[in-house]
């Protein structure tokens, strides 16, 4: 995966050990990285926009992608998506 794009579907592990297919709904470049804005896709099947639960990752320069491990960049991650989506 070189660069994600918005509708890619991807498989991540969970901290039970099953996969969950997520998909991307936006993406952003902050700072020169990268970072995709994620779902549940089973969630935007069957749930309204308003319970829909969001996550932000960063894209690595392999192309995978990594959870954000600061306040300040998730902060600064969710900062940049509403300004986007606003």
């Amino acid at each position: 995966m070189d660069k994600v794009e918005v509708g890619d579907i991807f498989l991540m592990e969970n901290e039970d050990g099953q996969e969950e297919e997520l998909e991307v709904l936006g993406t952003a470049e902050i700072n020169g990285v990268q970072y995709a804005a994620v779902s549940f896709s089973a969630d935007l099947e069957s749930l309204s926009a308003e319970d829909i639960e969001l996550f932000f990752l960063r894209v690595e320069e392999d192309g995978e992608l990594s959870e954000i491990e600061s306040d300040e960049e998730f902060n600064e991650v969710t900062k940049a998506f509403d300004s986007q989506n606003s």
